[in-house]
């Protein structure tokens, strides 16, 4: 019992002090101690890794590399040691293999997948050929070492279908694939600050509740932005979180002091996406009041949600699309991810009325690279300070990976993928309800809602159901992370707080996503116990 006790003093001082992620860890080394060995197992459901993969692009990727090998043998074959793909006459080879493999599981969906490059996107059947194969072999740097030429069409396609990057912009997007969307975080900070666009000490606005890494990066030493928040705090008629964002919040974005907003849009953890009307009144704030605005969206829970309309089709000239391929593919050791901008934005504009100091630091930074920096546009720039700029030559996303990702986006666009889309959704929402099931409580009606998490306010809980003498009790007696300290000791549940997202502190997140269907019955069951002890505790008084 004293080394329970101990431990447990130790995640509550550490709550609210680092990552949620963190302390997570520790509430499983606590699960791990208190749990009765064979009683039960551990249910993580703080991690939003899916548990469900996408087979079918992966069965005719597979595939395709058994291709691929066979054709660098085609051109030098001395046992282990092969050659290189050559392209002249490779689509008619293309044809016969998938002729002599049509028995093989993923044939139909490899022959698909080329073919809507070369009926669709009307791409040269050789040089698309070409360009899959010597990518998949990975023999090159990739080149161009933003994105594969053919590649980048068919992610755009994607994008613009699947993700609600449309838009009536005659300006075409150009498009960066990087390793996942935590990459693109992190390589578009970084170009801000090397561009001399933000610096030190710079006002930017996040709209929360976020990702933690959006909370945590603006203030390293390297960047300690001035940090102010547009809170989803709206409520319904029954007292409800929304989780969208009132005008009154959105007001903040007419003070033109504030140089870059960030948004995780559906957010994580309320997974809810920012509704029509309020991207409507954003964008006549931002065109009114802050033209220059420059806006990060991340948009990766964007498929999980009918209709999804990023800002990306809003705010074409004000915002840089970031999305992952993870979560909706079951990607997340693939690292698949996006960086998108259009040719005429706000951040080349930016660059372009930079001082002259400024503007000279930006020229001798890329000198080596053109002998006219100036012209280098803002993702560009990107790429190269991916790379530390003077290894720019080795810049971009691995060839394999990049093909892998053109797989994905064209399967989506095929018959096959709607289906797909459809399950993925299904299994969300079937494990939502699940999860309320358990709780006694009906599923909130929430047209925006992703339900790839869900975030459960118990403090708003209470309210709603006891007098307010038992929330005050709850909030004297306790601190947030005991619900999540009772859930790990009494049945090995970890649950993140929502607090560490900077959402209301006594909410709880769930991921829907990685645990088979009747754990979230499970969970449910065990969390409405939990609350009835605090009821019996407060009763007791």
């Amino acid at each position: 019992m004293e080394k329970k006790s101990i431990r447990r003093r130790e995640i509550e001082q550490v709550y609210g002090k680092i990552s949620p992620f963190e302390l997570k860890d520790k509430l499983i080394s606590y699960a791990k101690e208190t749990k009765v060995s064979g009683t039960h197992s551990l249910l993580d459901a703080g991690r939003g890794n899916p548990n469900w993969t996408a087979a079918a692009p992966r069965e005719a990727y597979y595939l395709f590399g058994q291709f691929a090998v066979a054709e660098t043998r085609n051109t030098w074959h001395d046992g282990d040691l092969a050659g290189m793909p050559q392209k002249e006459g490779i689509y008619k080879r293309f044809m016969e293999f998938l002729n002599t493999h049509s028995d093989q599981a993923g044939v139909q969906l490899l022959s698909d997948i080329v073919h809507y490059g070369i009926n669709v996107r009307g791409f040269k059947p050789e040089a698309w050929v070409y360009e899959l194969t010597d990518a998949m072999i990975g023999d090159n740097y990739p080149y161009p070492d933003r994105m594969l030429t053919h590649v980048e069409k068919v992610v755009l396609d994607y994008l613009v279908h699947e993700v609600g990057y449309l838009t009536e912009s005659e300006n075409p997007m150009k498009i960066y694939a990087v390793e996942g969307a935590t990459a693109a975080m992190c390589y578009v900070f970084d170009s801000l600050i090397a561009n001399n666009i933000f610096a030190k000490g710079d006002k930017i606005a996040l709209m929360t509740p976020i990702f933690t890494p959006y909370l945590e990066i603006p203030h390293l030493p390297r960047y300690e932005f001035e940090v102010i928040e547009i809170v989803a705090n709206e409520v319904d008629k029954n007292g409800n979180n929304t989780w969208q964002f009132p005008d009154s919040e959105i007001d903040k974005l007419k003070d033109p002091e504030i140089r870059a907003l960030f948004i995780v849009n559906p957010s994580n953890p309320p997974s809810t996406a920012m509704r029509n009307e309020t991207i409507d009144y954003l964008s006549e704030i931002v065109r009114t009041h802050n033209p220059h605005l420059m806006i990060i969206s991340d948009d990766v829970y964007g498929t999980f949600v009918d209709g999804f309309k990023s800002l990306m089709s809003a705010l074409p000239y004000n915002t840089i699309g970031v999305y992952s391929y993870s979560k909706y593919y079951g990607v997340t050791g693939w690292r698949l991810g996006t960086i998108a901008l259009h040719e005429n934005n706000v951040f080349d504009y930016l660059l372009g009325n930079l001082d002259d100091s400024r503007l000279e630091r930006s020229r001798r930074r890329y000198s080596a690279l053109s002998v006219t920096p100036d012209d280098i546009q803002f993702i560009d720039r990107v790429v190269a300070d991916s790379r530390q700029v003077a290894l720019n030559h080795t810049a971009g996303l691995s060839t394999p990976q990049q093909v892998m990702m053109a797989f994905f986006s064209i399967f989506s666009l095929l018959p096959a993928g709607k289906v797909y889309k459809e399950q993925t959704k299904a299994i969300c929402r079937r494990r939502q309800r699940l999860l309320f099931d358990g709780l006694g409580l009906p599923v909130p009606e929430n047209a925006h809602d992703a339900a790839y998490y869900t975030q459960f306010d118990l403090l708003q809980w209470a309210k709603q159901n006891y007098p307010a003498d038992f929330s005050a009790y709850l909030q004297a007696n306790y601190s947030p992370v005991d619900v999540l300290l009772r859930l790990a000791e009494a049945s090995s549940i970890i649950l993140l707080s929502g607090g560490g997202f900077s959402g209301p502190e006594w909410s709880i997140r769930v991921s829907l996503a990685n645990l088979k269907d009747e754990m979230y019955s499970k969970i449910g069951s065990v969390l409405k116990l939990i609350l009835e002890q605090y009821v019996t505790e407060w009763q007791s008084q």
